[in-house]
Parts: C-alpha cells; sequence; structure tokens
C-alpha cells in the first residue's frame, strides 16, 4: 500500500493533477518570487537614491568620472543578446515536451551560449569602467550599480549552471516527454532572469538619459 501510494505521489509531482500544475512546479513559482521580491528591494532601493539626487540637484553623482552617462548603446547590445537567448530555452521546453532529445540539446546550447555572451560583455563593462575610474567606491553611483548589476549577474552565471546540468542529463539521457520538470524548471529560471534584467537596464541606464538633460 506505501508503494502504491508512493508512486501516486511522485505521479502528481511529475505530472500534476488534471487540470493543473505540479507540486514541483509551484515551487519554482514561489522560489523565484522570493528572488523577485530581493531584486524588487535592490531595485527600489537604486531608484530612491537615483530620484533623490536629482531632486537635490545632485545629478552629476551619477555620471562617470568622465562626466559622461553609462554606455547604454553597449548595454543595449548586451540586452538583446541576453533576451534572444529566451528564445533557444523557449525551443529546447517545447522539444522536451516532444520527447525530442536532439531539439533540446540544441535550445540548451544555444541558450547557453547567448547567456554566455552576455556575460562576458557584462564582464567586459565591469572592466572597462574599473580602468575609467568607476569602481564600487566611486560615491553612490559606484556601489549601487556594481551591487544591482553584479547580483544580476550572479544569477545570470547560477542559470547558466543550472542549463548546463540540464544539458548533461538530457545527453545522458535522464529525460523523457513527461519527465523533464529540471528542464522546465530551468527554462523558467531563465525567464525570471532575461526578466528581471529588463527592468534593471530601463532603471540603471535609460532612466538617468531622462533625467540629466
Amino acid at each position: 500500500m506505501s508503494v502504491a501510494h508512493g508512486g501516486q505521489v511522485s505521479s502528481i509531482e511529475e505530472h500534476g493533477a488534471e487540470g493543473g500544475h505540479s507540486i514541483n512546479w509551484w515551487g519554482m513559482v514561489f522560489f523565484i518570487c522570493s528572488e523577485a521580491l530581493i531584486f524588487a528591494n535592490l531595485i527600489a532601493a537604486y531608484l530612491y537614491l537615483e530620484v533623490r539626487g536629482f531632486q537635490y540637484g545632485k545629478a552629476g553623482l551619477w555620471l562617470l568620472p568622465s562626466g559622461e552617462h553609462l554606455n547604454w548603446p553597449y548595454a543595449i547590445i548586451a540586452t538583446l543578446v541576453l533576451l534572444a537567448s529566451s528564445g533557444p530555452a523557449i525551443y529546447a521546453g517545447r522539444a522536451a515536451r516532444r520527447g525530442d532529445r536532439t531539439g533540446v540539446i540544441r535550445g540548451l546550447i544555444g541558450a547557453i551560449v547567448l547567456g554566455a555572451i552576455f556575460l562576458g560583455l557584462q564582464i567586459n563593462e565591469y572592466i572597462t569602467l574599473y580602468n575609467e575610474g568607476f569602481t564600487l567606491q566611486y560615491r553612490t553611483f559606484g556601489s549601487a550599480f556594481f551591487t544591482l548589476t553584479g547580483f544580476h549577474g550572479f544569477h545570470v552565471t547560477i542559470g547558466l549552471i543550472f542549463l548546463t546540468i540540464c544539458l548533461i542529463r538530457t545527453i545522458r539521457g535522464d529525460f523523457t516527454a513527461t519527465r523533464h520538470f529540471a528542464l522546465e524548471a530551468g527554462e523558467m529560471y531563465w525567464h525570471f532572469v532575461d526578466g528581471v534584467w529588463v527592468v534593471v537596464f530601463s532603471v540603471v541606464y535609460l532612466l538617468p538619459l531622462i533625467l540629466i538633460r
């Protein structure tokens, strides 16, 4: 009886009840929501410091040591690369539901490569900024910028590790058309990382262009 009951629970967790989502799916949603709250606090703090500086006539505090804005065209390129990575992730998820292992592998590789390019672009930006004297110690702007964007970069790194593990497991043949929750969770997390960056990019790179004229 206990074996049968365990099998029933396992089935519900993997496939979900009829017309609903599995326990694992809701657990992933809860995890993403908790991460979203952390980002919301960081973004709210950044906005408060930024807008408060403008209100008190300290707009110059949110410019680079050179007196220029952050390199927003460069950031737009990085943003487009990251957003493009959602396409292969979606492709991998759909392929998983079809039981198409080759499609999953291709999709995951595409998402990983584009995500790695984004991370490389961010690291290159950090190096360039540091060489120009824009560091963590540069006024409030430096600490706020590197804290917020660095926290997102950390999540991109975690996402890449997550997707890479899913890729290895896919190659190993661990997933089937009905048992692939890890892939689904990886896709959900990756879309979250992409979506959060749109907000971070808007607040950090675009808002100063509007407030500082």
